[in-house]
């Protein structure tokens, strides 16, 4: 049967077709197979990061394909370790589908993750992980990530003075998917991903894209410890939200020019969005970092549009760390798993 379903197929029979899709990377001395990985570090040092996306919550596979989530859930990952300054070396999968599922399903799985890893962080390594059964998707990635010798870039680092950059755009995965819920809501009918595909190949395509297979600008992080980032940390939950993560713990105030910002989300605001969704939308996977006084990036860091957002304020006596947006106060306001 060339594409059983994995009932039919059984465990070994799905990972003996699925793990040789995955690339091992080029610090692994164990790889899968084995009860746990060996993973070589320079100087006994690494940085972790780990994250599900959950049917339902996170994605919907009416929308999605395999190739697209596994590419989404690599993606997600790697900014993580790339916003500590690290260089990403390798992951830990854990997939539980519905045993009806075609094992043909996880092969895209699999080569979604390898062409986002061949596209984000060649060298990078699949090394092991898990699969199980579950009535509704589940994914979960750990990431491992690589300091060099060097210490990692916080969010606790940012002072005043510094200048507030952005390496990536914000508001279009937002933009994405309110698309997606204005054309394609039917998630259990094929025309949904019909719907989804047209929209992908449009004139609304990137920003389509950018929800279901978002490019992150993995690279840039460890460029922008180089050049002497004070902080920095992926924009996930959106600007305003993870901004003012930053602001509370550097002790600081984030004051953002409302130019800068709209420079940043310039692609999403040509798709016809508010300024709401660049704050507040989330998804985006840029990166958001506090640079010193007079160092500037390029225009173009690692394939990705550079934008200088605003700069770090000091807080007067009893005021609170937070967010300002041309002068006024920001509300910390974007996704969150338990009120969304």
């Amino acid at each position: 049967m060339d594409d059983p379903t994995l009932h039919e197929a059984g465990e070994l029979e799905t990972l003996r077709r699925f793990l040789p899709l995955l690339p091992t990377g080029d610090v692994t001395e164990i790889g899968p197979g084995d009860d746990a990985a060996v993973v070589r570090a320079a100087d006994g040092r690494f940085v972790v990061t780990t994250d599900t996306m959950l049917e339902g919550a996170d994605f919907r596979l009416g929308w999605s394909s395999w190739h697209d989530l596994g590419w989404k859930a690599i993606a997600t990952n790697l900014i993580d370790v790339a916003a500590m300054g690290a260089r990403p070396t390798s992951l830990v999968v854990a997939l539980a589908v519905a045993p009806s599922t075609r094992v043909s399903a996880l092969e895209d799985f699999a080569r979604g993750m390898a062409d986002a890893i061949a596209e984000m962080a060649p060298g990078c390594g699949v090394v092991g992980g898990d699969l199980g059964t579950a009535p509704h998707a589940t994914i979960a990635v750990t990431a491992f990530g690589d300091l060099r010798g060097l210490a990692p870039v916080l969010r606790s680092g940012a002072r005043p003075t510094d200048a507030v950059w952005c390496v990536g755009g914000v508001g279009l995965a937002a933009t994405g998917l309110r698309l997606l819920f204005s054309r394609a809501q039917d998630e259990a009918a094929q025309p949904a991903r019909e719907a989804a595909e047209r929209l992908r190949t449009g004139p609304q395509g990137r920003a389509v894209s950018a929800q279901l297979a978002p490019v992150s600008p993995v690279a840039a992080g460890m460029l922008l410890r180089e050049l002497g980032a004070t902080a920095m940390l992926d924009v996930s939950d959106g600007l305003a939200l993870d901004a003012a993560r930053v602001a509370r713990a550097s002790g600081v105030r984030i004051a953002l020019d409302r130019v800068g910002v709209e420079g940043a989300a310039r692609d999403a605001l040509a798709l016809g969005a508010s300024l709401e969704a660049a704050l507040h939308g989330g998804e985006d996977h840029a990166l958001l970092c506090t640079l010193p006084h007079g160092l500037a990036p390029p225009a173009e860091l690692a394939g990705h549009a550079v934008h200088r957002l605003g700069r770090v304020e000091s807080l007067d006596e009893g005021q609170a760390a937070g967010v300002t947006l041309d002068g006024a106060p920001l509300e910390p306001r974007g996704w969150d798993p338990y009120r969304a």
